[in-house]
């Protein structure tokens, strides 16, 4: 029998020699991350919503100039987690008496969001089109429409627009009731089509919620969560609106609901959070202050 050199006895348990060729075991080859069973890392993304900021008395639990110094802290603590994108998910800002008011709210709360992170996204809240039209807004931030999709890594995202009264009408100028929200026809097409196009996991950003049929519901709900589920491609759906932590699973998507940043004085009334999302399809999204915290297996 033939003495293994040292160069096979240092090899040990990894590789073998067969037929003369080095045979390497799964072990040598894999990476630790799969050995151990961890995801491959993916995206970190910024998530914030409900800000409601507007320099006026507060009312309520609502601290409107309470915002800034909140938002500050969800900044700093954001930077350190490097996300690809942030994500603030409606009510930006909070109604003002005239355009010009509230297009000043508008300036200085993004003059600080903008500052975050160099690739942001702006889901449309109905506080955010009270005074102003969708357009204004829009382009006071720099986004040219109110419902897209993009990728980034390996993952699809969709920005939804529930802004619209059951007429198919857009908020804008105090012609709505925030309890009329619809997704209206057109936009329903281009979502088919849109989750027709694309083979990528995908996630949904929304303001007014898709989980529930109450006044914080979006009014045609069912049928936006049956193309999502129809699609087979979406992984969950982050809103804000209802200014609550809450998480539903309907379909084999989730549905979270996230805190909102303007409930209650002080840095402990805080809300924002990080999701990380795993190349193979894991959420973790990780909470600060009241925001709650979440793991979604692929």
């Amino acid at each position: 029998m033939q003495t293994p050199n040292a160069a096979t006895t240092q090899l040990g348990r990894r590789a073998f020699m067969k037929n003369g060729v080095l045979v390497l075991s799964a072990a040598a080859v894999t990476p630790a991350s799969l050995i151990s069973g961890e995801p491959k890392p993916g995206l970190k993304i910024g998530l914030v919503t409900d800000l409601h900021y507007a320099d006026k008395a507060s009312s309520g639990t609502r601290h409107y100039r309470e915002t800034p110094d909140k938002l500050a802290e969800a900044a700093t603590e954001l930077a350190k987690h490097k996300p690809s994108f942030l994500v603030e998910l409606g009510d930006f800002i909070d109604a003002a008496d005239s355009v010009k008011t509230e297009l000043g709210y508008l300036k200085r709360i993004h003059r600080d969001f903008s500052a975050i992170c160099k690739q942001r996204h702006h889901v449309l809240g109905n506080h955010c089109v009270y005074t102003l039209k969708k357009q204004e807004f829009l382009e006071t931030v720099g986004q040219k429409k109110s419902y897209y999709s993009f990728d980034s890594g390996n993952f699809h995202f969709i920005v939804l627009d529930s802004c619209f009264r059951s007429d198919g009408q857009p908020y804008g100028r105090k012609n709505f009731e925030w309890t009329d929200p619809n997704i209206p026809a057109a936009e329903v097409d281009w979502l088919r089509a849109d989750l027709k196009a694309t083979s990528k996991k995908t996630v949904v950003f929304a303001h007014q919620r898709l989980d529930v049929s109450s006044v914080y519901g979006v009014k045609n709900a069912p049928v936006v969560r049956k193309l999502l589920e129809d699609s087979g491609q979406v992984l969950a759906v982050f809103q804000g609106h209802s200014h609550e932590n809450d998480h539903k699973e309907i379909g084999g998507i989730h549905y979270c609901t996230m805190v909102a940043m303007i409930e209650g004085s002080g840095a402990a009334n805080n809300g924002y959070s990080i999701m990380s999302l795993a190349d193979d399809g894991t959420i973790h999204l990780k909470g600060f202050r009241k925001q709650s915290q979440y793991d979604w297996p692929a």
